[in-house]
């Protein structure tokens, strides 16, 4: 436990503990965007041994069709972009809620994961994103130790989206897996399974060991 024995916390010049460890390294606003991408090298872009872990923060990502199939998607490289189709295996289950009230559940979807496959992983599951106007996802995205050629990825995202419906969802997204690979990731690519992404902003940060 930490006191204070300044009078005024205006006399307090730093507080132990609280050195920055969160760096902003880009901004990714997306506009009829078909891929938002994120490649060590390019644009200002680190995704290397500079940082343990990264974090992508994904706010409002709007679709932009009318397709009631139209899912929100990542996928990683091993080739700075050249093609994201690493090998993962993940696990995913949700919450969720109509706003009507109608239904309510906690579900593993086992037709939603990944078993050592290299497609996108869906990060909007359950019920596909809402195309409404106001409709979005929102959520964030830690990859472990990317740079590492001893161990696998680990990554995992927690997520909230609007559905598709009638009478729409709110859907509380939980996905972890890893990249099956010694190889270094240096990419990371997200996009709907369908048309572009109509709106959105996405934040890399890294995060330092201490």
């Amino acid at each position: 436990i930490v006191t204070y024995n300044n009078r005024s916390i205006a006399n307090i010049s730093a507080i132990p503990g609280a050195a920055k460890s969160l760096t902003l390294i880009k901004t990714v606003t997306a506009s009829s965007s078909s891929t938002v991408s994120f490649v060590n090298g390019s644009s200002d872009v680190v995704l290397d041994n500079t940082y343990p872990i990264y974090l992508i923060k994904v706010i409002n990502a709007h679709r932009s069709t009318t397709s009631s199939e139209q899912t929100f998607t990542f996928n990683l490289s091993a080739d700075t972009g050249s093609n994201y189709n690493v090998t993962k295996t993940t696990t995913v289950f949700d919450a969720y809620h109509r706003e009507n009230d109608a239904s309510t559940g906690l579900n593993y979807l086992a037709s939603q994961d990944i078993a050592q496959g290299t497609g996108f992983q869906n990060l909007t599951p359950e019920v596909e994103l809402g195309e409404d106007d106001d409709a979005s996802s929102s959520g964030q995205l830690f990859l472990f130790n990317p740079s590492s050629t001893t161990f696998v990825k680990h990554f995992m995202w927690t997520g909230n989206h609007m559905s598709y419906y009638s009478t729409p969802w709110s859907i509380n997204s939980f996905i972890a897996g890893y990249a099956n690979t010694t190889s270094a990731i240096d990419a990371i690519q997200f996009k709907m399974s369908s048309g572009n992404i109509d709106a959105g902003t996405f934040k890399l940060y890294g995060l330092k060991d201490s």
